[in-house]
């Protein structure tokens, strides 16, 4: 028997890839957002949750470190968690909780790019002022260190030369929306082979 993945994604923006994963697990057997969690009360993948009828729990730090967000993960019984531009350190006691079982998506080629204040077009900006030639996306295991978990996957564009973040970030979206639901998925069906 397969096993039953119930998925939480860890949102603080706007929820484009929140809502893409969401559409893209309602389409499978045995995959299913079960929650979706942000820190940030006026983000709007809060109305994307209400309209994809998925439940949405805000929190902030104290329920983040003190174990009040764990909770509610345990109680949803989530056994897979996604961040999708989550700008949140994740604290110890949920990467303990879910070894191997935390994903990220980050709208760069990492190693370069990462770690603290390096999101959305703060990295674009940076990728642009260095003169890069390519950039890209990597989905990558969650520790306790930002950016620094094991890499997954990566896929690449070009920078052109008259790119603006804005510009950039548009073809780092395209990548995202067509790589992250299938990586997620395949994974998944991996560590179930696993199991």
């Amino acid at each position: 028997m397969s096993k039953k993945w119930r998925l939480a994604i860890f949102a603080s923006g706007s929820g484009t890839n929140a809502q893409n994963l969401i559409e893209h697990f309602n389409k499978t057997f045995n995959k299913d957002i079960v929650l979706i969690v942000t820190n940030n009360p006026g983000a709007y993948v809060i109305e994307r949750a209400k309209r994809l009828r998925v439940p949405c729990k805000i929190f902030d730090r104290e329920d983040f470190r003190e174990g009040k967000v764990l909770k509610q993960l345990e109680e949803k019984k989530v056994n897979f968690i996604i961040l999708a531009g989550f700008l949140w350190l994740v604290p110890a006691n949920i990467i303990r909780a879910f070894p191997g079982k935390i994903v990220n998506i980050h709208p760069a080629l990492l190693p370069k790019y990462g770690g603290k204040g390096m999101y959305g077009h703060h990295v674009h900006d940076a990728v642009i002022r260095n003169g890069e030639k390519e950039s890209g996306i990597t989905i990558h295991y969650v520790n306790e260190e930002y950016d620094k978990g094991d890499v997954i996957f990566q896929a690449k564009c070009p920078v052109m030369p008259d790119d603006t973040p804005e510009i950039l970030a548009q073809r780092i979206h395209q990548l995202e929306y067509r790589h992250f639901p299938t990586v997620v998925e395949n994974l998944l069906d991996e560590l179930e082979e696993k199991d």
